[in-house]
């Protein structure tokens, strides 16, 4: 009887320990989810605030307007979220053949759901699995969690130029 308490006590243990470092790893790969979903609201609602007429002004020539950028960023979501997707690289080619406000908001929007597919694929058991990437092999999370770095440097030029429009950034508004 002894010996069948501790065999039950053992495998409630082993069960236990587990579930609890199941439960710890998870953190990791909601943590990419959430700064990802942070980046994207982010950018979709300082593309909200962008009026048709601001669409192709630009701080400097040399540098992408409004509409070139939220095409950009579009691009990047099929580009960094298709080796997670499909197992190979993807180019939109957006910022090439979109130009029009409705046609960039539109791929964004549609480049963003691609990218909310991908992050669904990405579990505890294979985030750290290493895949293709720009001629690398990177873990899948990480994969993710570039995409997202880049959402975030371009959300910092969308920051610059909305206030240079006198607008506030979405990620100032209280």
């Amino acid at each position: 009887m002894e010996a069948m308490n501790f065999r039950s006590i053992l495998c409630g243990l082993t069960l236990s320990a587990a579930a609890f470092a199941q439960q710890n790893a998870n953190p990791l790969v909601a943590g990419s989810q959430t700064i990802y979903s942070g980046t994207k609201a982010n950018i979709l609602k300082s593309v909200d605030k962008v009026s048709e007429d601001l669409w192709s002004w630009r701080p400097t020539p040399d540098v992408r307007s409004f509409g070139e950028l939220f095409a950009h960023i579009a691009d990047g979501q099929y580009e960094f979220c298709s080796p997670v997707n499909e197992g190979k690289a993807v180019d939109k080619q957006i910022e090439k053949t979109k130009k029009s406000k409705a046609e960039v908001v539109a791929a964004l929007k549609e480049g963003f759901a691609y990218c909310d597919a991908a992050y669904a694929k990405v579990t505890v058991a294979n985030a750290s699995e290493m895949i293709p990437f720009f001629g690398k092999t990177m873990a899948r999370i990480s994969i993710m969690d570039f995409n997202a770095g880049h959402n975030m440097e371009h959300y910092g030029n969308l920051v610059t130029y909305l206030r240079l429009n006198k607008m506030v950034p979405p990620s100032s508004q209280k």
